[in-house]
């Protein structure tokens, strides 16, 4: 069964299983017979007979026979053949029945009843399964775990400990994985307070570590960004212009940046990290921007190439699709320091790309990226600065418990002359109306996105709907209906969108392929089709491809009709506000952590026994606590809470942070 328990558990450690926490708990009565049942009793009983039957839907279950304090007692057990359930429940033995009872005619009746040889607990756990691992396998299990536990030293604070009720976490665990009643709320949240205090000392010992890491002073004259700042013609607005000075603090400190630049759909960050790349350059270095995926790297290059032109520093781009003598001069120029700049792919990271010297290493979109990615591009400088940049606002609690490590840096706002966004909310019902709006856009000359639904679970029917929403308004609208979606060869896809930037087409039908790296500022309108299918983030992501010009802009959301109450305020607030952090908190409340940048992401690791969603208040007790003890205590030596913080960090298996504290 080891197998099956770490499958359910997520993982192979005793602790692992005791982790695993149960998702609810049925309490039971204990009664002498069926007639004093009332809700889910528990009653012995002899064992008649066993036969087999059949449902009258025709599937297949035994039917067993019994007599419970002198009541006969006709139990289904569905799933299991008379011969099999025979031997652990052979006629004339008596066994312990757990379950509803129902009257049924002239007998009692009990389906799918648990039946056992020892007497259940009247108060039992129910824990998340996995197929063919049953509740009394998971429960026999978790109490022989429960038996191995040592005693653990206590690590939180005893004022703390005392002022939330909380119990030790020996008394913890045993409270809610073989409780004695049905628990109170006080050993949940307290072992959830010791995941989130795990993670904020890991974080705050990685971060020390960070700046304790010999780095290089960056400084430069400001000759190319003056010139880069000429030729993009716009004054940078407050919030680049704190950015820019507190990435120019850490670029001239002797220590490695690690720095989290975070702004809200065109707040302007890719011109602040071209400013951070433009002082490495200025200082005699190279500087590197990594894009998820080659659509936005090529986004970006035609962003930084012609500021980069003005300025007098070649660019060039790396990514899969670049073979042949293209791809050799890019290495070669990387390899003697030609090529200053570099913009590409996860191809930036292979073991043919030597640079001369990498000193400042920018990543976009970095939750699509696993941590070691990242530290892959960091580590072909040496002692390269890290810039990290999202484009999806983060809600607080997430920057509070995933990006803890990293000064960080945000963008409010949108850069000048962006314009407003109507958001209007439309039934699917009311498709003819919308796509006559669409046709008086495109009579004035609008340029148009139409996004259809890209779901993981049906990917093939989403993207035959896109195809034929596409024939659909080719019917109407004629050659000006373009389609790009991600199942085609990369050289269509990237055709589709270059003839909707030069106007070629002027109604782009698409599937999320145009989240990130499409820049038209042409397009003022964007309808989103099943809306209720997306998350708040990608929708707000979506509807920031308008927005970008002179034009008013418009967003359509459609959506079935019946939504729940949750799916129409989510809605709702994407129609009433364009503030991304505001609508960043709200998805992170309504979804939680694990979906709130969309997709759910390897760079994005969840919790265990923790929700950041709900519980934000323990988040910053604990963030609070973590600062107070390393400030107290900074090496964990000197107290014995301190002592015991290493425990706690192995349980949560933040043993990178040892090593850190180890090494420093």
């Amino acid at each position: 069964m080891a197998k099956l328990i770490a499958r359910a558990c997520g993982g192979d450690r005793v602790i692992d299983l005791l982790f695993h926490l149960p998702e609810r708990y049925v309490q039971r009565r204990l009664v002498e017979r069926p007639s004093e049942a009332e809700g889910e009793v528990i009653l012995a009983a002899r064992v008649d007979s066993l036969r087999g039957a059949r449902s009258a839907a025709g599937r297949e279950y035994t039917e067993l026979r019994a007599t419970a304090g002198g009541e006969p007692l006709l139990a289904r057990v569905m799933g299991l053949k008379p011969a099999w359930l025979e031997r652990s429940a052979p006629p004339g033995s008596t066994r312990w029945f757990a379950g509803p009872v129902r009257a049924e005619q002239d007998r009692w009746s009990m389906l799918a009843p648990a039946i056992s040889a020892a007497r259940p607990p009247e108060i039992e756990p129910v824990w998340p399964l996995t197929a063919a691992l049953s509740n009394a396998r998971m429960r026999r299990a978790v109490e022989a775990a429960l038996a191995l536990l040592p005693t653990l030293p206590e690590w939180n604070d005893g004022p703390l400990m005392a002022r939330e009720r909380w119990p030790g976490v020996r008394d913890a665990l045993a409270a809610l994985q073989k409780p004695e009643a049905i628990p109170a709320e006080q050993p949940r949240l307290r072992l959830a307070y010791d995941e989130f205090l795990a993670g904020q000392i890991a974080i705050a010992l990685v971060r020390r570590a960070a700046k304790a890491r010999p780095g290089r002073s960056l400084t430069g004259d400001g000759r190319l960004r003056a010139r880069a700042l000429a030729a993009f013609g716009h004054v940078p607005t407050l919030p680049q212009t704190a950015a820019i000075a507190e990435i120019d603090a850490d670029l001239a400190a002797p220590h490695r940046m690690l720095r989290l630049l975070q702004g809200d759909v065109g707040a302007g960050k890719t011109l602040v990290a071209l400013m951070a790349m433009l002082r490495a350059v200025e200082a005699g270095a190279q500087a590197a921007l990594m894009a998820p995926t080659e659509l936005l790297a090529r986004q970006h290059l035609r962003t930084l190439a012609p500021l980069c032109a003005a300025a007098g520093v070649p660019v060039a781009i790396l990514a899969g699709s670049v073979k042949g003598k293209s791809r050799a001069r890019v290495l070669r120029g990387l390899a003697d320091g030609s090529l200053p700049i570099v913009v590409g792919t996860h191809a930036l990271f292979q073991e043919a790309v030597e640079f001369r010297d990498l000193a400042l290493a920018v990543v976009d979109e970095q939750h699509r990226f696993g941590v070691a990615q990242r530290l892959m591009l960091a580590g072909k400088g040496e002692a390269a600065d890290l810039l990290v940049m999202t484009a999806t606002p983060i809600p607080r609690t997430l920057l509070l418990t995933q990006w803890g490590e990293m000064a960080i840096s945000r963008l409010s706002g949108k850069p000048a002359g962006r314009q407003p966004i109507t958001t209007t909310l439309h039934g699917l019902s009311r498709l003819e109306t919308v796509v006559e709006a669409v046709g008086r856009k495109l009579a004035e000359g609008a340029r148009v996105y139409w996004v259809c639904p890209h779901v993981a679970e049906s990917e093939i029917s989403d993207l035959a709907a896109a195809e034929t929403r596409a024939l659909t308004l080719r019917e109407k609208f004629g050659d000006a209906v373009g389609l790009a979606h991600g199942q085609m060869p990369s050289e269509t896809r990237e055709q589709a969108l270059a003839d909707f930037r030069s106007g070629v087409t002027r109604l782009l039908v698409a599937t999320t392929v145009i989240e990130v790296g499409v820049d038209v500022p042409e397009a003022s309108v964007m309808v989103i089709e099943h809306a209720d299918r997306f998350g708040l983030a990608q929708l707000h992501q979506l509807r920031g491809r308008v927005g970008r010009g002179e034009a008013r802009s418009f967003c359509m959301l459609l959506f079935e009709e019946g939504l729940t109450e949750t799916a129409k305020e989510r809605l709702a607030i994407l129609r009433d506000t364009e503030d991304g952090f505001i609508i960043a908190d709200a998805d992170f409340r309504l979804r939680g952590a694990g979906d709130v940048l969309g997709t759910r992401q390897s760079g994005l690791p969840g919790f265990r026994l923790a929700d950041p969603a709900t519980q934000e208040r323990l988040a910053h007790m604990a963030h609070r606590d973590a600062a107070l003890l390393l400030d107290r205590d900074p090496e964990l030596a000197a107290t014995p809470r301190g002592r015991a913080i290493p425990a706690l960090l192995r349980l949560f298996g933040r043993d990178a942070a040892i090593e850190t504290l180890r090494a420093g």
